[in-house]
């Protein structure tokens, strides 16, 4: 069995639902990346999903997205507002990806920010999947979050220096920083 079950929001989301309760029983981690957030919108799959979730993924307009819907309005932190107060929704933990300026772990012990890693940006297809995907992979390995974003942050930063999201997608070897 998988110690850890990664879903993201363009498949059926009671295809979703599956895969978080079957994360659940089996004492896996499941990680949601909400790309596109559009699905909870829907209450009653938000609350299911979402207190599943350890981490949810989401990048600043899904955070400003889900925290103008549920939670806190979004405030002068940025688009995204408080990464914090996505823990009020229910998630276990939250990473909200920020781009060239890294990402926002927020957990039980608290927030940290894991800064960007600068390089010269060819095309951003597939960055998100190149994040959530080194990320899923370090929990395997280790289930440190912060360090797992470390590596995430590196991943996404690889997969924009050159075109198409297949074709970009780095391995450990080509990870910047």
């Amino acid at each position: 069995w998988a110690r850890i079950v990664l879903a993201q929001l363009e498949i059926p989301v009671g295809a979703v639902v599956a895969a978080a309760l079957a994360a659940e029983l089996r004492g896996a981690r499941f990680v949601l990346n909400a790309a596109p957030a559009d699905p909870l919108a829907d209450r009653d799959f938000a609350e299911t999903v979402l207190p599943l979730c350890d981490p949810l993924v989401v990048n600043e307009h899904e955070a400003a997205f889900l925290l103008g819907r549920y939670g806190d309005r979004p405030g002068a932190e940025g688009p995204g507002g408080d990464p914090g107060a996505l823990l009020r929704l229910g998630v276990r933990s939250a990473v909200v990806t920020m781009g060239e300026r890294g990402a926002v772990v927020a957990h039980s012990e608290g927030t940290v920010n894991v800064p960007g890693v600068p390089v010269r940006v060819v095309d951003t297809t597939g960055a998100g999947d190149a994040f959530t995907g080194a990320l899923v992979w370090r929990l395997a390995l280790r289930p440190d979050l912060v360090d797992a974003v470390r590596w995430a942050v590196r991943a996404g930063a690889a997969a924009v220096r050159a075109y198409g999201a297949q074709s970009a997608c780095p391995r450990v070897d080509d990870l910047p920083g």
